[in-house]
């Protein structure tokens, strides 16, 4: 990631750079069942098929379901599914009429992500690939290569401990970016920019600082301080400065987080000007499984909020940084300083 100002290596389109627009492509994974959303199935299904009709680049359109749930999910199923398992239960569940993309499962006391994939082998559909979640602390039996399962980091919850530090977190994408080793990430990613839970008492950390934290580990430098950054102004700036080799790699690495909200995100990048909005599909529109999608039109508020309270790292005395007012589809772009009440248990 250039330190450089400028807009990267790659041609714009919309005056977005090829390696910006690279870095949020396929994102957002759908985890509309957990909280704090938590929506009922029929409901997560209908958002679903929605979003698969406004093809937005920035959502994946792979929904994760609890494996525990997969036969209500089945009950409701009316259209084709690219699936994200979370295994929850004992045993895997017969999964031969669904499309299962990813298979993620926290790893047991004392269990490494290699012994995980061994437990599991033979057991898993065919072509899924394992994430196991790891403990932010539990370094010492990462995987050293891309060979065996990815790697899955939770980056809050319900409680202040639950997030972990960017020291941490960035010494995670440190050994993800060193040894090639792919991750996801989920919980506490709700807004684009770091910034201060009153409620929890705790920073934030942002999906945009995320993405450009393991822009920075892919080209040998420190995550961390890209982990801390609290200027919109200058994460902005980085985030156009990528080059396109960079974001190709950082993207490699980082497959997609899960997000609870799947218009939040969105509306962050939006907002920052870092992608250009896309019409709403209209009513009735194809959704890409060749359904249609019965998508109530969305009211427009402008967004009067656009200002992200920004705090520069080192010491320095917090200043606000000003967006220019943005237009958002549906409801007004939320507050990133507003607290959450719980948190994804994806």
């Amino acid at each position: 990631m250039s330190t450089d100002t400028g807009t990267g290596t790659g041609a714009s389109v919309d005056g977005v750079g090829m390696g910006t627009a690279a870095l949020f492509r396929a994102l957002v994974d759908d985890a509309g069942l957990f909280p704090p959303t938590g929506l009922p199935m029929a409901e997560a299904l209908e958002r679903h098929r929605n979003d698969l009709a406004g093809n937005d680049p920035v959502l994946t359109h792979r929904f994760l379901c609890p494996a525990g749930r997969l036969a209500e999910l089945r009950d409701h199923l009316t259209f084709p599914i690219r699936l994200g398992l979370i295994l929850d239960t004992p045993d895997v569940p017969p999964f031969e009429d669904v499309a299962v993309e990813l298979v993620e499962v926290r790893q047991a006391p004392g269990e490494s992500p290699g012994a995980v994939s061994e437990r599991l082998a033979g057991r898993l559909p065919g072509g899924a690939r394992l994430f196991v979640e790891v403990s932010p602390g539990d370094r010492a039996s990462l995987p050293r290569d891309g060979t065996g399962p990815g790697l899955k980091f939770r980056c809050g919850g319900p409680a202040a401990g639950a997030f972990p530090s960017a020291a941490d977190l960035g010494a995670l994408i440190a050994h993800c970016a060193g040894h090639g080793v792919p991750f996801k990430a989920t919980a506490g990613l709700h807004n684009a920019v770091r910034h201060f839970d009153p409620a929890l008492g705790v920073d934030r950390h942002g999906f945009l600082n995320l993405v450009l934290a393991v822009c920075a580990a892919v080209e040998g430098r420190d995550p961390v301080p890209v982990l801390k950054l609290t200027d919109v102004g200058e994460l902005v700036r980085l985030a156009r400065a990528v080059p396109d080799d960079t974001a190709a790699r950082a993207r490699e690495l980082l497959v997609s987080y899960g997000s609870c909200d799947t218009r939040t995100p969105i509306e962050d990048l939006v907002a920052l000007g870092l992608i250009a909005r896309r019409p709403p599909a209209p009513a009735g529109a194809a959704a890409t499984d060749g359904t249609t999608a019965d998508r109530a039109t969305p009211t427009t508020a402008t967004t009067d909020r656009a200002t992200l309270n920004t705090a520069t790292t080192g010491g320095t005395t917090p200043t606000t940084a000003t967006l220019d007012t943005a237009t958002t589809g549906g409801t007004t772009a939320p507050d990133p300083a507003t607290p959450g009440t719980a948190e994804e248990n994806v």
